[in-house]
């Protein structure tokens, strides 16, 4: 399927036992960032290069499509105005599935966060996409950026941070020794007046009906005044994922949502 090659068909399946579909039919035009981790990636030839995002490896671009086909067949279609309804649409509904650089990353690999062993091959699926933000660095003024592309992010939708090598190494030689540690500085930082995050309209419908019935943190932020800062995102909702060429040192901020837990891979050789 989609070009596919026999050996990588243990991936697509591993997507699809996601649970999470890659053509979601909201109108807000989600899409979905798969992400792969263990030593399936270089079985298969996945690359976390140059150009990881893109579609410039085999593996990596046949995979992602063969899994938004699989998810549009399996819930009878996609079809504008009558099963999918994105008002603007997605291109990352076309491919969007990577590996981790985990013999590049200074910190560990996703899969092992999740509870994995390093030899274990699994995938995660990030329900979102339907905000991007970028930069580079860390530079002098990093903390003001990231504090920017934070507050720009959707609110009910908590970031996915894909960073370089290169950007990850500098981060971990400014004293951030763990992804757990750079995840607590972005959840301390990404803040709005209570205002703005309850003006926001799926907070709005998603959010405020369980603040209003004294769900905590919900109900806490509902109690603020709307000049006062609150925290958009829990900690434990933030992840990172290290690839790319080492070109730039360059990260990108993607909305992307863990909705279901990562999965194994191994179970579908």
């Amino acid at each position: 399927m989609a070009g596919c090659k026999p050996e990588y068909l243990p991936v697509v399946l591993a997507l699809i036992a996601t649970g999470q579909t890659a053509r979601s039919s909201s109108t807000t035009s989600f899409a979905v960032l798969g992400v792969v981790n263990g030593p399936i990636r270089n079985e298969i030839g996945m690359s976390s290069g140059i150009g990881a995002m893109g579609p410039f490896n085999h593996a990596n671009a046949t995979i992602g499509r063969a899994y938004n086909l699989a998810s549009l067949n399996g819930q009878g279609g996609s079809v504008p105005g009558e099963s999918y309804m994105g008002s603007l649409g997605n291109w990352y509904n076309y491919s969007s599935v990577f590996p981790e650089a985990e013999e590049r990353s200074p910190w560990q690999p996703l899969h092992v966060q999740k509870g994995f062993k390093p030899t274990d091959s699994t995938v995660s699926a990030f329900f979102g996409g339907w905000y991007t933000n970028s930069g580079y660095g860390p530079r002098a003024t990093w903390q003001e950026k990231f504090r920017r592309c934070l507050s720009a992010a959707e609110h009910h939708n908590p970031p996915l941070l894909v960073i370089d090598p290169i950007a990850a190494r500098l981060f971990h030689d400014q004293g951030f020794d763990s992804k757990e540690k750079l995840i607590h500085w972005l959840a301390e930082n990404a803040k709005l007046p209570a205002r703005e995050f309850w003006d926001n309209q799926w907070i709005q419908t998603l959010v405020k009906p369980i603040a209003e019935a004294g769900v905590e943190p919900w109900a806490t932020k509902l109690k603020a005044k709307p000049d006062e800062l609150v925290n958009m995102f829990d900690e434990n909702d933030i992840n990172i994922v290290v690839t790319g060429g080492e070109t730039q040192g360059a990260w990108k901020l993607f909305g992307g949502s863990l909705r279901s837990k990562t999965t194994s891979v191994d179970e579908w050789r």
